[in-house]
């Protein structure tokens, strides 16, 4: 590990416990706060997240957060319905932008999400999480309300599988982390590059582009480091992440995805095919499934007229 990132470690990484919620209402004076579920088909798990934010941070003692919208994104389930009984605001995400046809994708939802979001800070939470607590948002919004030099802060936490404790992450094992120590070595002291709960400041999100599907985390990380540096990132333990885990082939298109991202940051050489053959067990044997591997990718917010009318309004 590079010296340069032992040191971040002990100057950008903490605890939740390390910013109780008085010092954070304190600290936050005139700063929003906008909290972002990206959601597709996530009824089960929605409310509940929506029900623990609304509870611990927007009413009572503690209005950290001002703002708590819920993208769907195309659901076919009751997810919209759920959510906004539990008291968010849901947005439809082919109701944001309109004229730009909207493509499958998480990251197409953050994207859009900052069309229809104020918050000086935007923190994003997965829309899948169980057992979830406030304390997810608290802490990596508490850094960039306690330090103005920090701009991107990133969640870190145990993600049980298979009865281990500290197990799970596997394409962050095998693909994410090869990928950043080896490319981007900077990065190498951020123990969640993938994870979904990540906040930042709206003036660094509207500078960035976004890769439209799962890649978006990979990409907002490696091109924030480019323009803000090292220092202005951090991370924040939150405990232990549950969620639903997905299939190995789903977890390859992923891997391809995240390979796409990096590679396109690399520029280096010839771009790689651009799709995934993988196989399934059939009545004669096994047969090859091919599906396209995610390679557009959105522009800085801020080249967006709607945007920039909505901002200047």
């Amino acid at each position: 590990m590079l010296d340069e990132v032992e040191r971040w470690l002990a100057r950008r990484s903490w605890s939740v416990a390390d910013r109780p919620l008085g010092r954070l209402l304190a600290a936050k004076k005139n700063t929003t706060v906008s909290v972002v579920l990206p959601a597709l088909n996530e009824e089960e798990t929605v409310g509940e997240i929506v029900s623990a934010i609304r509870d611990g941070l927007m009413s009572g003692p503690v209005p950290l957060v001002d703002e708590l919208v819920v993208i769907d994104s195309a659901s076919s389930d009751r997810t919209a319905e759920v959510a906004a009984a539990a008291g968010a605001r849901v947005v439809h995400r082919d109701t944001v932008l309109p004229r730009i046809p909207a493509v499958p994708g998480k990251g197409e939802v953050l994207w859009r999400s900052l069309l229809v979001t104020s918050g000086d800070i935007v923190c994003f939470v997965d829309a899948d999480l169980r057992e979830f607590s406030a304390d997810f948002v608290a802490g990596i919004v508490g850094p960039l309300l306690t330090d103005p030099e920090v701009q991107f802060v990133k969640a870190m936490y145990d993600r049980p599988f298979g009865g281990a404790p500290a197990q799970g992450g596997r394409v962050t094992e095998l693909v994410a982390r090869p990928l950043l120590n080896l490319h981007w070595p900077q990065l190498a002291g951020f123990v969640q590059p993938l994870g979904g709960e990540y906040a930042a400041r709206r003036s660094l999100l509207e500078q960035l582009p976004f890769p439209v599907g799962y890649g978006v985390e990979l990409g907002l990380l490696v091109d924030a480091l480019n323009l803000v540096g090292l220092d202005a990132l951090a991370q924040v333990d939150v405990g232990t992440r549950r969620h639903r885990h997905q299939d190995g082939q789903a977890l390859g298109r992923m891997a391809a995805t995240i390979y796409r991202t990096a590679q396109l940051r690399l520029a280096r050489g010839h771009l790689v095919r651009p799709e995934l053959t993988q196989f399934e067990r059939g009545e004669r044997g096994f047969v090859p499934r091919n599906h396209p591997v995610d390679t557009e990718e959105r522009p800085p917010m801020r080249e967006i007229g709607e945007y920039a009318a909505r901002r200047a309004a």
